[in-house]
């Protein structure tokens, strides 16, 4: 893993993920993090005036541009003093919305990961998952790490697999994970919530796949654990602050139920309720 990318928008969950993203590269071989901030002004704004009558002139934004990277800058210096020596800090104003500036930047720069705040300038308060962390993580075609407001960084010894056990060799991201993991010691627990008790009832099926699964990531001496909870996301993230992980790692594949974090009001409770960052793997 090389790049980092972190979309700033200037509110205080951003700068905590952008936090999170400078102290993990003492942790990793992280060689660059971009810092990136997107400012999109349509071209009615430019033309025409808004509801208050203010008509955007091209001077007020090349200020507005020359502002964002005075304080992309500061913000860098700040993260200079975090990050693990030879780690090199960039930053970029992009004009364009930010979904499309995250992708063409990830593209660009063959970033590796997006690091990214739950929340932002663009959600409402009191809401759980901000619709620019939900646009994002549906067009990323790298890894979208999604760092809670309230989570200060710490080191990563304890880390969280979620799994259901279903066609593993087609789900499981093995050279992925393995890019993200690299040879970190820490320990890692692969969750199964198994409300119909299937690993109890010996399932031929199941133990298959968890047997297939074990060889996929032995590299890495796992331990398997089954939680017997109706609600999936809360028996997952109960478990979570139980074991005192510092990460969950999300399966990307189709049976996953954190397929539903870009779909659906799940995505909010699971974004207010975690306790530690989740990374949603492609």
């Amino acid at each position: 893993m090389k790049t980092y990318l972190v979309p700033v928008d200037f509110s205080e969950a951003a700068f905590n993920a952008a936090d999170f993203a400078a102290r993990l590269s003492n942790q990793t071989n992280v060689e660059r993090i971009i810092l990136l901030n997107a400012y999109y002004i349509s071209p009615y704004e430019e033309l025409l005036p808004n509801a208050d009558m203010v008509m955007l002139r091209e001077q007020e934004i090349l200020e507005s541009l020359d502002e964002r990277h005075a304080n992309l800058n500061k913000l860098k210096h700040k993260l200079e003093k975090l990050v693990r020596a030879g780690v090199q800090i960039d930053v970029w104003v992009n004009r364009s919305h930010l979904v499309r500036a995250v992708v063409d930047r990830v593209e660009a720069y063959n970033a590796d990961l997006v690091i990214i705040g739950s929340v932002g300038n663009s959600s409402a308060e009191g809401e759980g998952l901000g619709s620019h962390v939900i646009g994002i993580s549906k067009a990323s075609p790298v890894p979208v790490m999604v760092i809670p407001p309230a989570f200060k960084y710490r080191k990563v010894e304890r880390a969280i697999i979620a799994c259901d056990f279903k066609k593993v060799k087609e789900n499981v991201p093995v050279d992925v994970l393995h890019k993200l993991l690299g040879k970190q010691n820490f320990e890692l627990l692969v969750v199964n919530i198994d409300a119909d008790n299937k690993h109890d009832s010996n399932d031929a099926e199941q133990l298959a796949e968890e047997t297939t699964l074990k060889g996929m990531l032995q590299t890495y001496k796992p331990t398997y654990h089954f939680v017997n909870s109706p609600d999936v996301i809360k028996g997952l993230l109960n478990f979570a602050e139980e074991k005192h992980a510092e990460i969950v790692i999300a399966l990307p594949h189709k049976y996953s139920f954190f397929r539903s974090i870009i779909h659906s009001s799940i995505s909010q409770q699971l974004a207010s309720s975690s306790p530690v960052p989740v990374l949603l793997l492609k």
